[in-house]
């Protein structure tokens, strides 16, 4: 009987690697079959002494000993307090620590560290400095596996407490935003990935069950890195402006202009953050060009053109950029970020670039809300009645809500257009006016194409 229930706990479980010494004692056997019924119905006080006999003596015998026993100590921690909590705690991170140990293919260095981490900063028990030091070793060290989106934040968020107390410099704040933020989008495109190779067979109805779970677990996991993103970006804040960055780069440059990777990352962020007037954008362009003459530099210097009145030259410089880079990904940003340079000047480039990026990334929601913004930003020049001007938001706002399906980590930016471009489109007062329910309407301008008026 005993022997059954053993069998039945490692079918349930799903659990393997036994240790042959450890797997003969017939104590541990039957603890552990004792308290693996007792986790299985959330009696975490019955679970723990039989689980302590088996984790003590039998710490091999099966996952279970460190998976449920994380549960288990969880739930006292939760239940105490004063000494007896800090003992628990202590207790968990001494598991955490011995579950590298004996499965090291089930927690990494980075998962251990992170784990870490966050139990003490949950508790209240860790500072700016530690969290800071302990992230950074685990994201030095174990890079492919720090996906912890909460631990991403407060790797970058402890960095920036830091800056302001005076202990870290500006510069390192900046260096370890890119770096976090590749991660982020690093993640977040493996998701976006799988999303839009289902979402066809989602229009179509064709979705298996087990798909649909992927799907799920796909846009959860987008939605959660691109909250992480934003609140990433709000606590940067005001620190990465012009201001900032010139004097900080105009510092460091003589010292780091042989630095590809300095001189790259300088580039991209006076770029993205519009300081590109500056003389100083125009150097470091240069000093990347000499030393790497890849597709984004020919982007920069298309730019640096467009601001001299070069239209021309820009063009070729832009074209030249996409047809260099052979990444998809790598060409969609690049596509994109031509088509931002172009958004105030020549609206149906900016469009036409933005959908390059589509092309070469139709996962790259960034694209439909520049064009969605686009056409939002167009009303006044595609119509001739109040009417015909405000129906452009209705093609905007399914354009912004597209966005989220194909970049869940899009999402509330999505929802946050789309719904400022509703409430700007016609009311059902207006489309009953008009006469114009369920009719098509065509758009004569720049954006051409046409938008179906809702039925009443």
């Amino acid at each position: 009987m005993k022997k059954k229930l053993y069998i039945a706990a490692i079918a349930i479980m799903g659990v393997v690697g036994l240790g042959n010494a450890q797997a003969q004692n017939p104590e541990c056997m039957t603890n552990l079959s004792i308290y693996t019924e007792h986790v299985k119905v959330k009696n975490y006080e019955a679970a723990y002494t039989p689980w302590k006999m088996v984790y003590d003596n039998c710490p091999a015998l099966n996952w279970a000993n460190f998976l449920y026993g994380e549960r288990i100590l969880k739930d006292r921690i939760e239940k105490s307090e004063g000494a007896e909590k800090e003992a628990n705690i202590n207790a968990l991170m001494e598991l955490f620590d011995k579950s590298a140990k004996y499965y090291p293919a089930k927690n990494t260095v980075a998962g251990v560290a992170i784990d870490k981490v966050l139990l003490k900063y949950d508790n209240k028990m860790i500072s700016n400095e530690e969290i800071y030091s302990s992230l950074d070793k685990a994201f030095n060290e174990d890079k492919a596996n720090f996906k912890n989106p909460k631990a991403l934040y407060l790797y970058f968020s402890s960095l920036v407490d830091l800056n302001s107390e005076g202990k870290k410099e500006l510069e390192e704040v900046f260096e370890k935003y890119d770096i976090i933020t590749e991660k982020i989008e690093e993640e977040n495109d493996t998701f976006t990935a799988g999303i839009n190779k289902l979402l066809p067979k989602e229009d179509a109805g064709t979705l298996t069950s087990k798909e649909k779970r992927q799907l799920s677990s796909y846009t959860s996991y987008s939605e959660s890195y691109g909250k992480i993103s934003e609140s990433i970006d709000s606590k940067l804040g005001a620190l990465a402006n012009c201001e900032n960055l010139i004097p900080l780069y105009q510092k460091n440059y003589d010292a780091k202009k042989g630095d590809i990777a300095w001189v790259k990352r300088a580039v991209s962020r006076m770029f993205s953050k519009e300081c590109t007037e500056d003389p100083l954008f125009k150097k470091l362009f240069e000093a990347q060009l000499a030393l790497e003459p890849s597709a984004s530099a020919y982007m920069y210097g298309g730019t640096l053109k467009n601001n001299a009145g070069d239209t021309k030259g820009a063009m070729a410089d832009f074209n030249k950029a996409l047809e260099l880079e052979t990444d998809s990904r790598k060409k969609s940003n690049i596509a994109l970020k031509i088509a931002t340079s172009y958004r105030n000047r020549n609206k149906s480039a900016s469009r036409n670039y933005a959908q390059k990026a589509l092309d070469a990334n139709p996962s790259n929601g960034k694209a439909y809300l520049l064009i969605a913004s686009l056409y939002a930003n167009s009303a006044n020049d595609c119509g001739n009645t109040a009417f015909e001007k405000r129906a452009i938001y209705w093609k905007a706002e399914d354009i912004a809500r597209q966005a989220g399906r194909v970049d869940p980590s899009l999402s509330g930016k999505s929802a946050q257009a789309a719904a400022s471009y509703a409430a700007k489109a016609p009311s059902k007062t207006d489309v009953f006016n008009s006469g114009m329910a369920g009719k098509t309407l065509s758009f004569p301008c720049w954006v051409g194409g046409s938008v179906k008026v809702p039925s009443l």
